[in-house]
């Protein structure tokens, strides 16, 4: 009789175990899906990432301490974890179709960005966090009263458990569930995996059951048609990859001309003209063409292009340069740019889906560029071991006695932090730095604008204008460093302190300056 209640109490402490461990896991799964779930509003940037974790590991932690006031009652443990279990699906359920009620309304007006990704992550997260945290002490107090003769094992079975379940749901959700799935499918696997929980636990308890499956979906069927109303259950992105969710609208009635741009989470990468190659609707492109035609003249240029974007100076050098080297770190990009920008490289061109800095410092150590293009920010989110010092000794090395690196930032108009940063950076170098602007944001007082910097041992354009306007509509500035009002506390940036956030941080925090 006592082997027959252990082998019992083992079994329902492994039935508790599992439990903890499959929440845990989505759990984790949720956390992971949440910043690529709302990046195509806010972006993925260090802020989106602070907030989602503060919010998941508070909602744990809150969920925690409910479930060990829920966990009092031993005669209805199991009703107890059945309903946090079911609130979790419905809540979670709800998280795409809060996104796009909410959303439009939190986003935006003077609110500054940090906070508004904050409440977003708040509204949508918390609750969800919250009802999976509490079930982990309701299961643990349902296993010691199954095995208390063996309350050390049972709680050391439990934690590693869910442990074991947070780390599975890490991997899981990024490695698996958002390339292959999506982050709304996962969203929505994740609330399945609730709801399936939340029953599992009323087997024995039929007249509980029936009553589960009848609130379930009084719940969940006003959220699921308030959802399909809104279409949150379908996925804005039309290719969701590892890095990005990407899309690629058509511009022609903002072009005039059959044209698409590449949209990279929340942010227009690229505009491609489908008939003419070398039609460049992006200011800074038309800059950097220019200032490669008055480096080299006719000679066909070498071309390092780290990051791909839209591919949209690839296309315009194909059959014009003699070599060019892609360094594109999402290999789904190159592929929608393929399909839907109407890309086609030519023999001289390599494409290599890596970082950047680790494609380049690979390279066959004898080439050498005549421009180094560095287009992989995405608006305020800078890889930061792109802008370090030990970066450009790099670019340096790969450089012809006439070459350039060129870089396109986004940042204030007046004291602006991290140009200033970056140019101290570069001084340490090379020996020639520019900064230009577009001639209409040259002439703002204030606000966020588009900074493109040259630098190099020389530099070619020796006039402070550069008029495009015949072909374009752009025409550019200098700006001298030396006579800007560049902030000077600022650091040199290297690998071991490159505070780009922070030095981005005015540009986020102001409503006006926040795009």
């Amino acid at each position: 009789m006592g082997e027959m209640r252990e082998r019992g109490g083992t079994a329902a402490v492994a039935a508790r175990a599992l439990t903890v461990f499959l929440v845990a896991a989505g759990a984790l799964v949720l956390e992971i899906v949440a910043v690529r779930l709302i990046a195509p509003y806010v972006g993925a940037t260090l802020y989106t990432w602070t907030a989602v974790i503060a919010v998941v590991l508070a909602g744990l932690s809150a969920g925690h301490l409910v479930g060990e006031l829920l966990a009092g009652r031993n005669d209805v443990l199991d009703l107890r974890l059945a309903g946090a279990l079911a609130v979790a699906a419905v809540s979670t359920l709800a998280v795409p179709v809060l996104l796009r009620a909410l959303a439009p309304r939190l986003l935006g007006g003077d609110v500054e960005l940090p906070l508004q990704v904050a409440l977003l992550s708040l509204a949508l997260f918390a609750v969800p966090s919250a009802a999976a945290g509490a079930v982990s002490p309701i299961a643990t107090r349902a296993a010691l009263l199954a095995a208390p003769a063996r309350a050390g094992r049972v709680l050391g079975a439990m934690f590693a458990a869910g442990a074991l379940g947070s780390i599975l749901g890490t991997l899981a959700g990024g490695l698996l569930f958002v390339p292959l799935l999506g982050s709304t499918r996962s969203v929505l696997l994740v609330a399945g995996l609730f709801a399936l929980l939340a029953s599992a636990h009323l087997l024995r308890r039929p007249r509980a059951a029936l009553a589960l499956a009848a609130i379930l979906p009084l719940a969940a069927l006003p959220l699921w048609a308030w959802g399909r109303a809104l279409r949150a259950f379908e996925s804005p992105c039309e290719v969701e990859s590892a890095y990005y969710c990407i899309r690629t609208p058509d511009f022609t009635h903002l072009t005039g001309r059959p044209s698409r741009a590449l949209v990279l989470d929340h942010l227009v990468h690229g505009i491609n003209d489908r008939d003419d190659p070398r039609l460049l609707y992006s200011p800074y492109l038309v800059l950097v063409e220019r200032t490669l035609r008055a480096a080299l003249g006719d000679d066909p240029p070498a071309v390092y292009h780290l990051g791909g974007g839209a591919y949209t100076w690839p296309r315009t050098l194909a059959g014009r340069a003699r070599l060019q080297v892609v360094a594109e770190i999402d290999p789904a990009v190159t592929r929608i740019a393929l399909a839907r920008l109407w890309y086609r490289p030519d023999p001289a061109t390599t494409i290599l889906h890596e970082d950047g800095r680790r494609a380049l410092a690979r390279l066959d150590p004898t080439l050498r560029f005549d421009l180094i293009l560095v287009d992989a920010f995405r608006d305020v989110d800078v890889p930061f071991h792109l802008v370090t010092r030990e970066a450009f000794a790099l670019v340096a090395e790969r450089l012809t006695p006439r070459g350039f690196v060129a870089l396109n930032i986004v940042d204030r108009r007046r004291e602006p932090r991290f140009l200033a940063a970056l140019i101290r950076t570069l001084r340490e170098v090379f020996p020639r730095v520019e900064a230009w602007l577009e001639i209409d944001q040259a002439r703002m007082a204030e606000g966020r604008v588009t900074w493109v910097v040259f630098a190099g041992r020389t530099l070619p354009l020796a006039a402070p204008l550069v008029d495009a306007r015949a072909e374009s509509g752009y025409a550019f500035v200098r700006l001298y460093p030396d006579r800007m009002d560049l902030p000077a506390d600022v650091p040199v940036l290297t690998d071991d302190h490159a505070p780009v956030e922070h030095l981005l941080a005015d540009v986020l925090r102001r409503p006006e300056l926040a795009e």
